[in-house]
Order: structure tokens, then C-alpha cells, then sequence
């Protein structure tokens, strides 16, 4: 799973997507380029949108589960079928869980300590979070001591930086509304949110 994260390098996320629509947006953001697509566990429904994104995305993507601060989050997303989980924080009990279940975890940092503490606990990857206030200069001083661990950067990507994050030394990125309007969603024009992906899939498709 990392690897294929580490190939593809935007993960969609999801917050607030309303069930009539889920299923025609999932696949716009698909036919769009992207293969990793989280649902944020505050979203209403959205153990039941995972589900259901499973069941029609099986070859297609991989799906998700956002925002799982705490064991029982993690629960939750596991029983809807999630095959990854990202979370705003770390929370070692959550992580211990998903590794039971030999789901892959990705813990909300921001620190260099809370990334050792990540490393130690077993993850495979952080998500440094939030990127938008640190700024890519942050993260290009976390690299210093912190030069291999994969990282996530979340928070602040739009399409005339999404570069900068690479080059500063992010593995991946998140990204939400930038990426995906959910207005769009709600008017039908599903063809403009795949328009939009496609452009951010180009704009890194080189590195």
C-alpha cells in the first residue's frame, strides 16, 4: 500500500460528501487519476460511503477512512471495509489496532518528536498536518533530521505549489476542497471535478 501511495502521490479527501452524489463523485475522482480517496469519520454516513465505494471501487482505487482520531474511529472504519487510515493526530492505541487488522495507519504529526514517536509506534508514514500554517519551509527544515521516513503533507496544496511540496520533500500529499468542490458534486458537474484532477496529476506526472 505504501509503495502505490509513494507511485501515485495525492491522496482526495472527503469531507461533508452527501450520499446522493457520493457514488457518481467517487468515480469522477477516479476517472480524474487518483487512486487513493479517504471519507473523514465526521462526515455523516460515511461508514456507509465507504462501504459502498468498496463495493463498486474494489479494482479502481483504494478507499479510506479520514480523520480517525481515536480507537474506536479506527473500529468503525475497519468494520466499513476502509484500507488505509489517516488521522489529524497520533493515537497509539488506534494505530495498534490497525495493525492487528493489518491496516495501514498514517497519524497526524507535527513535531519532530511526534514523528519518532510514530516511527517507534510502527507506522509506515506520517501525514505532517497542518501544512497550510507551517508552510513548506517547515517541512524542508524537518527534512533535515528526518530525510527518509515517508511523509504526508496536508493542508495549503493548490495547483501553483503542489511542486514546491515535492521539492521541499513531501512523499504525498492531501488535498480536499482544492481538489475536489463538493459544490460542483451537488450541481452535477462531475466532468469539471475530474477537469481539475486531471490537472493536478499533470502538474506532477514528471516526478
Amino acid at each position: 500500500m505504501l509503495q502505490e501511495l509513494l507511485n501515485h502521490k495525492i491522496i482526495a479527501i472527503l469531507r461533508g460528501v452527501e450520499p446522493s452524489y457520493s457514488l457518481p463523485l467517487g468515480q469522477a475522482i477516479i476517472d480524474g487519476g487518483i487512486k487513493f480517496m479517504e471519507i473523514t469519520m465526521n462526515t455523516a454516513g460515511a461508514e456507509t460511503m465507504i462501504t459502498e465505494w468498496r463495493k463498486n471501487f474494489a479494482d479502481q482505487a483504494y478507499v479510506g477512512a479520514g480523520t480517525v482520531i481515536d480507537l474506536e474511529h479506527a473500529k468503525r472504519a475497519i468494520a466499513a471495509g476502509a484500507q488505509f487510515l489517516i488521522s489529524p493526530n497520533l493515537d497509539v492505541e488506534a494505530i495498534k489496532y490497525a495493525q492487528q487488522h493489518n491496516i495501514p495507519m498514517w497519524p497526524g504529526v507535527m513535531t519532530p518528536t511526534e514523528i519518532i514517536a510514530a516511527m517507534k509506534a510502527g507506522v509506515d508514514a506520517v501525514k505532517l498536518f497542518p501544512m497550510a500554517s507551517l508552510g513548506v519551509n517547515y517541512l524542508r527544515e524537518i527534512r533535515g533530521p528526518i530525510d527518509q521516513f515517508p511523509i504526508i503533507a496536508t493542508g495549503g496544496v493548490k495547483l501553483d505549489n503542489i511542486r514546491d511540496y515535492f521539492a521541499a520533500g513531501a512523499n504525498a500529499v492531501g488535498m480536499g476542497g482544492k481538489l475536489v468542490d463538493l459544490q460542483l458534486a451537488r450541481e452535477g458537474k462531475f466532468d469539471e471535478i475530474t477537469a481539475c484532477i486531471k490537472q493536478y496529476i499533470e502538474a506532477i506526472s514528471d516526478l
